[in-house]
């Protein structure tokens, strides 16, 4: 992604060198996107026909958790609005008098991207429709490959090796030399360091430390494996709750990416792999496969001349998805603070500041998935709805629950929708709303709610089936990535 990035972005200004190894594995289970990764691709000029293709790509509207709040209930965290604003106050305002007053209508009922989700359904069946926001699943090798071929085309000069050693500059301490197979070195300016979790630069070469969250995000391991789907293909992500964590069932068109995210002190590895294969879709693939992480981020993002992108810069759960929206991140804030030679130190410090804040506001959303749940049937559950949690999200929660308020602060990457459908799916109920709706007439408000019931209806009704939408993209003909 940075590679193909820069040799788009800059063209002839930068020599963009991609150092990797085939045979350095990846991790690759980073398959379910938000609607974010529709930006990066367009940026590109990536035609969609050729990426779904390419990727085995499948549209993504939300996430659907199910046990999470308590064992027998699930709920929709989809993409885009809830309801049509009115004035100055968002929709789901007027929502809570609505349903304090005894109004029958769920708060699904206002989201397209719900409502389209559970019928199985994107793309126009009538002319004229609108689609819901949406993400992507994808084959993350795939993608890979794919975005290697575009920065390759574009100028980017691949080298397969592994990096041995480095060079520093005796009073800078730039790294100015890679070292490749004892054999080979590479000139380096600027480095983006995409070694994954092992942080190779930014961790060992310049010492960079990791702030440990694993207090508040304590599953540290993860199965994953492949399987045959279940015979259609969803729309949406699905994210059990399981005894010491969660279970991931991503839909693409040749297959389905499953996994089991858990905490190996309240589960055993073998126990949770169990668990995994017991409620696979279809067939097992493959082997399952352990992977192990830290949740968690870098002291610093960027130190000297290199910049963390990715798994290399810290780990935070795939549970909304957001890996490789971080990467996206990364990628778009250092595009914003290219630097010069002299390496302004307040380029980096405002680079660092960002995405600290970013890392932080997303660490929030997902403790709140956590800790606001009824679930009490195992000690990791136990532990969740009673920890210690952040000022930051202790803040936002006792503003909901007094005044059924929420505040998007600093642009923060979910917004408010996000906030509430999870919010509300977890079980909390505030104790009032915004007394501006008091105002509103009780006739005027049931109009109000609706009509916006009859407007999201209506935009359900335009849509046509989602494998219909798929296989009508991705049937033989001519796509290509747009030039420039």
């Amino acid at each position: 992604m940075a590679a193909a990035a820069l040799s788009k972005y800059f063209g002839d200004q930068l020599a963009v060198t991609l150092i990797e190894s085939e045979a350095i594995g990846t991790i690759g289970v980073g398959e379910a996107t938000i609607p974010q990764i529709r930006l990066f691709n367009s940026g590109l000029g990536i035609d969609e026909r050729e990426f779904l293709r390419e990727t085995s790509a499948t549209i993504k509207l939300g996430i659907k958790f199910i046990g999470w709040h308590r064992e027998g209930h699930s709920y929709f965290h989809s993409f885009g609005d809830v309801g049509r604003k009115i004035g100055t106050l968002p929709f789901y305002q007027y929502w809570l008098r609505y349903h304090q007053e005894g109004g029958e209508l769920d708060l699904e009922a206002f989201s397209p991207g719900t409502l389209a989700a559970k019928h199985g359904l994107y793309g126009p069946g009538k002319t004229g429709a609108r689609m819901p926001a949406s993400a992507y699943h994808f084959d993350a090798s795939k993608y890979a490959g794919f975005l290697r071929r575009y920065a390759e085309e574009r100028g980017t000069q691949r080298i397969e090796g592994i990096v041995e050693g480095w060079d520093q500059h005796p009073e800078s301490g730039h790294i100015t030399r890679l070292h490749l197979d004892r054999e080979r070195a590479v000139e380096t300016d600027l480095i983006l360091d995409c070694t994954g979790m092992r942080a190779l630069l930014i961790g060992q070469a310049l010492g960079v430390a990791f702030e440990d969250w694993s207090h508040w995000l304590p599953c540290d391991r993860a199965w994953a494996v492949p399987s045959e789907g279940n015979g259609r293909l969803d729309p949406f992500t699905r994210s059990t709750a399981r005894e010491a964590g969660w279970q991931w069932q991503i839909p693409l068109q040749h297959r389905t990416g499953n996994g089991h995210v858990f905490s190996q002190s309240h589960i055993s590895e073998e126990r949770a792999a169990d668990q995994l294969m017991a409620n696979l879709p279809g067939a097992a693939l493959a082997d399952p496969r352990l992977i192990k992480f830290q949740t968690g981020r870098r002291a610093k993002f960027w130190d000297k001349n290199v910049v963390a992108i990715g798994l290399s810069s810290g780990f935070l759960e795939p549970l909304e998805s957001t890996s490789i929206h971080l990467i996206q991140s990364g990628i778009a804030r250092i595009v914003s603070l290219f630097p010069d030679r002299s390496f302004a130190a307040s380029q980096q410090e405002e680079y660092n500041a960002q995405m600290a804040f970013e890392f932080r506001a997303i660490r929030d959303f997902l403790i709140l998935h956590y800790n606001s749940t009824q679930r009490d049937t195992s000690e990791f559950w136990n532990y969740c709805r009673t920890m210690p949690l952040p000022d930051s999200l202790s803040q936002k929660l006792n503003l909901f629950d007094a005044t059924g308020q929420i505040i998007r602060f600093n642009t923060e990457l979910f917004d408010i929708a996000s906030w509430l459908q999870v919010l509300w799916g977890q079980g909390r109920r505030p104790k009032h709303f915004h007394p501006m709706v008091r105002a509103v007439p009780t006739k005027d408000l049931g109009r109000y709610i609706s009509l916006n019931a009859q407007e999201t209806q209506a935009q359900i009704d335009a849509l046509g089936p989602h494998e219909a939408y798929i296989r009508r993209m991705c049937a033989p003909g001519k796509a290509s990535v747009k030039p420039g």
